[in-house]
């Protein structure tokens, strides 16, 4: 009834817990993106293997491609999309496989939004940027496709509903490693907005990350989740600066 889609690149201090949290549905497709460390050794040798089909794909800086590219090799009715950092928990198993029962009988929805919540260094973040944080990951196999090279999004045509029970995050295991990907995702955005012709200015790459910080730890009560919290706020309008001003850069080279 279902096929889970997992991106993997260089994931195999997270891919057997991910696993493990799908091991119930009935296929996994990993798409990876060429993993130099022993990512793809781990699934092979993992004792669900059975139900895995790996493929290896480019990604070319597009995630919404290499979601798609995954949506071409699943097999069944619905398809959940999971990074290797993420999991399902059981509750939120329970909700799905209860949920699906439902769909079969009365087919009314084609997609579920899935609550995620994010887990820094040990610490379940409940407020701030990621305290409400909810993802088109489970719908129809035929229901749209992906969008958006970074930030990409799912877009279907249909009715789509909220599940309560929520996919936990594990993102960013040192600092360092969250300022690498904060680098990385940011180069990808910078250069998808200039493709699209946004452009950046001085006030916004001043402005913007500040006005970001305020909202997200004050307004969006990430105060509340104490240190983890305030880096994380950091952290994030850190990204916004970032992308601005790569933008601008970009501009210049013009």
């Amino acid at each position: 009834m279902i096929s889970a889609v997992i991106l993997t690149k260089n994931d195999e201090m997270d891919i057997v817990d991910c696993l493990e949290s799908v091991s119930w549905i009935d296929e996994i497709i990993i798409i990876d993106d060429y993993s130099d460390d022993r990512t793809l050794e781990v699934v092979k040798n993992n004792e669900i293997s059975g139900k895995i089909k790996i493929y290896q794909n480019k990604l070319n800086q597009d995630f919404a491609e290499q979601r798609n590219f995954g949506l071409t090799k699943t097999t069944k009715d619905w398809v959940l999309f999971l990074d290797a950092d993420e999991r399902i928990t059981k509750e939120l198993r329970s909700e799905l496989n209860e949920v699906l029962i439902e769909e079969k009988n009365k087919t009314k929805n084609i997609g579920f939004m899935i609550p995620r919540k994010d887990m820094m260094w040990g610490k379940l973040l409940k407020f701030g940027e990621s305290g409400n944080i909810k993802l088109l990951r489970l719908a129809k196999r035929n229901a749209g496709e992906w969008v958006g090279k970074v930030h990409e999004e799912w877009i279907v045509d249909g009715n789509v509903s909220e599940l309560e029970n929520f996919i936990i995050h594990f993102p960013h295991k040192t600092i360092n490693e969250f300022l690498k990907e904060i680098n990385f995702y940011t180069t990808i955005r910078a250069k998808e907005l200039y493709e699209k012709g946004k452009k950046s200015s001085l006030f916004q790459i001043i402005f913007y990350p500040k006005a970001k910080f305020v909202i997200n730890y004050f307004l969006k009560l990430g105060i509340l989740d104490g240190l983890e919290g305030l880096v994380f706020a950091i952290l994030m309008s850190f990204h916004s600066f970032l992308v601005r001003g790569k933008l601008w850069l970009l501009w210049g080279k013009r």
